[in-house]
């Protein structure tokens, strides 16, 4: 099997599909197929600007952006409170400067 450049494409689609075929077969993936329908309009919007569809293809970009900021909100949230803490220890431990 020779790769060009749409093997990954060719690819991606045959793992959607059978991650939604293992689903409907009832081997359920879980939280992870939830996050298969907006991975798959940003790729599809990708492949609307690679061939020139620009408005379309930034139209599925920014609603499968959305998506997946709202389904990964909760893992957003865990890195602002953890980056809030480093930062409050960091600045514990700087030493203040007396003038």
């Amino acid at each position: 099997m020779r790769l060009n450049r749409n093997s990954g494409l060719a690819l991606a689609l045959i793992a959607f599909g059978v991650m939604i075929l293992l689903s409907k077969m009832g081997l359920h993936m879980g939280h992870i197929m939830s996050f298969l329908f907006p991975v798959a309009l940003i790729g599809l919007g990708y492949v609307g600007l690679r061939n020139d569809r620009t408005i379309i293809g930034l139209i599925l970009i920014a609603i499968g952006s959305l998506v997946l900021i709202v389904k990964l909100s909760g893992v957003i949230a865990i890195l602002v409170a953890i980056g809030l803490i480093v930062y409050g220890i960091s600045s514990l431990k700087r030493k203040s400067r007396a003038y």
